[in-house]
């Protein structure tokens, strides 16, 4: 939902002419658009310990409640790992990688996808793909991965070179 008004807020933005007429937009598009474009909106405490235990409890549930199982896990664990060790920057870093659709966050993690240059300088995104790209080197074989770049669209039923169907289980 998050994401749809942002992109709505984008549209807007664009279409409208000027800062005065961008006061026609609701209050939540202009808080996600000035959390899109500048992090600094995202209150960060880090002064007491009950400030940075919520924040702490707020990332890791952001990170293993997105609804997509693999990313569910992956974040889930690398945020429970790291989540207590990292400063501020690395924690607006990590709400950066957090904001990121779903679908397009995967697809970037596992090399289905070429990331964008603003996302593979985040270093959070840079260690949590180094994660996921040593699983799979450890735990898959190449002949059973996708070529780098490719979507991942094989299906269970994969009749690859028996003459069926090129991808998926149909």
């Amino acid at each position: 939902m998050a994401a749809t008004l942002l992109r709505r807020a984008l549209h807007l933005r664009r279409t409208l002419p000027s800062a005065s007429s961008r006061a026609l937009l609701p209050a939540a598009a202009n808080r996600l658009l000035s959390t899109h474009q500048n992090n600094t909106a995202i209150p960060i405490d880090l002064s007491s310990d009950e400030s940075r235990r919520r924040l702490v409890n707020s990332l890791m549930y952001r990170s293993k409640q997105r609804g997509f199982l693999e990313l569910d896990l992956v974040l889930g664990t690398w945020v429970e790992q790291h989540i207590r060790s990292m400063d501020e920057p690395n924690i607006r870093s990590l709400l950066q990688v957090l904001d990121i659709e779903n679908p397009d966050l995967w697809k970037w993690l596992t090399g289905q996808e070429k990331a964008p240059e603003a996302v593979n300088s985040n270093p959070v995104f840079v260690a949590i793909k180094s994660k996921v790209t040593d699983n799979l080197s450890k735990h898959s074989s190449p002949e059973t991965r996708s070529a780098p770049g490719q979507p991942w669209v094989r299906g269970w039923d994969d009749k690859r070179g028996l003459a069926g169907p090129k991808y998926g289980n149909q």
